[in-house]
């Protein structure tokens, strides 16, 4: 009779799914986004395209975009899956590397580093017109006329923000069921992006989708915010304190539930004042400012925001280990 050990064989899947986690992180820090790659998100991306022009038009336009969402997601789920289960079943080390190389696709830790990078370089060279290019490639608000201190708050925002949808959000969900659950964060994020608008077109059609997005980025954003501060303790100069506050009074200003939170963090840890007037087609956008402003905005401030992108996503995949230990330990105690 062979008596199945469930427990060893849970552990295993912890231990395993962690190295996975690693494995990713190395492959996107050594080759990012390579343009000769098949990137997944494109096709999600080409999905959705699709099914927007079918579906947002006429009557029931929430109802469409309940399904849209739904729709998106659960066929992204369904061919990651099936995927992987073939290639696992075709031979471990096959399914083992696409399932690294799946993840590594969720998560853009070198690309962001190299966006915030390609504003600085300019900037500090003087190349005002550069950097105002380089920063409306990962922007959508107006770039042409902003000065040196609009082009630094525009980049640490976004470094901030994208710390938790290009890292640490994807790193989560995959910690928690693989690569599948990384493809879906992936996908509702993509969601977001291209239809969770409040403008006439989308307000009804990409209410499920933001909201979706929402969801899945409520625990990442403030366990990020919160590893961004522990962080802060191996970096020279940073204002805890007042971060810890700024977090706590400002991070609820921001239009998004999640997002405020890495800003706001980062705010306090500078020591500056994010958020502000934007411009989008020529249209104001007026957002509410989280930290103080004591001085303008620098370019070194780009580098800082880089640092706190760094130690935020390292401290958050210690934290995720610190998790796999704890559950480890816990079901040994339930097998004894």
């Amino acid at each position: 009779m062979i008596i199945v050990d469930y427990f060893t064989i849970f552990n295993g899947f912890l231990l395993l799914g962690f190295i996975l986690l690693i494995l990713a992180i190395l492959l996107d820090l050594i080759i990012g986004d390579p343009r000769w790659l098949p990137h997944p998100v494109i096709q999600i991306g080409k999905l959705i395209s699709f099914l927007e022009q079918s579906w947002n038009k006429g009557e029931y336009r929430k109802i469409k975009g309940v399904f849209l969402t739904i729709a998106v997601l659960c066929v992204v789920f369904a061919i990651t899956y099936f995927i992987l289960f073939f290639a696992y079943q075709f031979h471990f080390l096959a399914g083992f590397l696409l399932e690294i190389y799946l993840i590594s696709t969720t998560i853009a830790i070198k690309g962001l580093h190299s966006a915030a990078k390609s504003v600085f370089v300019p900037l500090v060279e003087g190349n005002l017109d550069e950097a105002r290019f380089q920063l409306s490639m990962i922007v959508g608000r107006d770039t042409e006329k902003l000065n040196e201190s609009e082009i630094v708050r525009g980049t640490v925002e976004t470094v901030a923000e994208n710390t938790v949808d290009g890292i640490t959000a994807p790193l989560f969900w995959a910690f928690i069921g693989g690569a599948p659950l990384a493809m879906v964060y992936r996908a509702t994020n993509t969601l977001d992006s291209m239809v969770g608008y409040k403008s006439e077109s989308y307000i009804q059609f990409g209410w499920a989708s933001a909201r979706f997005d929402d969801v899945m980025n409520y625990i990442p954003s403030r366990l990020t915010a919160f590893a961004m501060w522990l962080a802060s303790f191996f970096m020279k100069g940073p204002k805890r304190k007042e971060a810890l506050h700024i977090t706590k009074r400002d991070a609820k200003k921001h239009p998004s539930p999640n997002s405020g939170y890495p800003e706001a963090m980062v705010a306090g840890l500078i020591g500056i004042q994010l958020g502000g007037v934007n411009y989008y087609k020529g249209v104001e956008s007026k957002r509410a400012t989280m930290g103080e402003a004591t001085r303008s905005l620098v370019a070194k401030d780009i580098n800082r925001s880089i640092l706190y992108m760094h130690g935020g996503w390292i401290v958050f995949v210690i934290f995720l280990f610190g998790l796999m230990l704890i559950k480890t330990m816990v079901l040994n105690e339930v097998k004894q």
